[in-house]
């Protein structure tokens, strides 16, 4: 079994709909069923409950999370109906995102596939952490919301998913693909074997926003693929936008355990 862990963040952009008939073994709704990270749905429903709830009045909703006209409506639409929509895999769920569409998941073959659904971690705003074949509904909430009783939730959830993230982790090799405020939930322990980020420089010039995450995207597909439990396999890569390890601007700290890895094109 692979000794890697892929950390990512949820797609803002988010697939609608889903199956009403899904089985429970993954619902986050109910106590007593499965999900990978069960132990969190008394709190996952606690910030459900508080949402929903400030989200009654619509001028405050729209005070709280900076909103207006559609898009104020489709959030306290889409989170107003949370505990009766249907599921789908919190996979497909993402599948609009940038990062997720850069995976080309249905063109992985099998063996690939079945590594990223069971090395996956996902830091989320409203579930806390889940794996990417997980069910969920359609939501919106991201981690750097601060509302109601809840207060910040990347501060809510901190207590509550490092134990279990560092856990999960232990002995690991982590590919760490979360932006700051995702990876701000989260207090390492330090527990893993090492730990990967990853910069991406195109000619001298840190790659941000949208075409990052089409590099973290083809990085977890390449991941995935080649079962990279190390910096080595990056020398056989092909990248397809031809970016390339630059070793000699790739740093360790032993402290942390931690790579900052340079991604560059030449």
């Amino acid at each position: 079994m692979p000794n890697l862990t892929v950390l990512l963040a949820p797609a803002t952009t988010k697939q609608p709909g889903g199956n009403p008939f899904a089985p429970d073994m993954f619902d986050y709704r109910t106590s007593g069923t499965f999900n990978y990270f069960d132990e969190l749905n008394p709190e996952r429903r606690a910030l459900i409950d508080d949402l929903q709830k400030v989200i009654q009045d619509e001028d405050l909703a729209s005070e709280t999370f900076d909103l207006e006209g559609y898009e104020l409506e489709q959030f306290i639409e889409v989170n107003s109906e949370i505990y009766d929509a249907p599921l789908m895999s919190a996979l497909d769920r993402y599948s609009p995102g940038i990062m997720y569409a850069a995976m080309d998941f249905a063109n992985l073959p099998t063996g690939a596939q079945r590594r990223l659904l069971e090395n996956g971690v996902i830091i989320s705003g409203l579930f806390g952490l889940l794996r990417p074949d997980d069910l969920i509904p359609n939501y919106r909430l991201g981690m750097d919301v601060d509302f109601g009783e809840i207060g910040p939730v990347k501060d809510y959830w901190r207590p509550h998913i490092s134990p279990l993230l560092n856990e999960s982790l232990e002995g690991r090799w982590v590919w760490d693909l979360l932006p700051e405020v995702n990876r701000s939930a989260w207090t390492d322990e330090h527990t893993y074997e090492a730990r990967v980020e990853v910069t991406f420089l195109e000619d001298g010039e840190e790659v941000t926003g949208p075409d990052l995450e089409v590099q973290r995207g083809q990085l977890v597909n390449f991941i995935v693929r080649e079962t990279a439990e190390d910096l080595e396999d990056l020398r056989e890569w092909e990248h397809p936008d031809d970016f390339e390890w630059d070793e000699k601007a790739s740093t360790f700290d032993d402290e942390t355990k931690t790579w900052n890895l340079v991604m560059a094109t030449s």
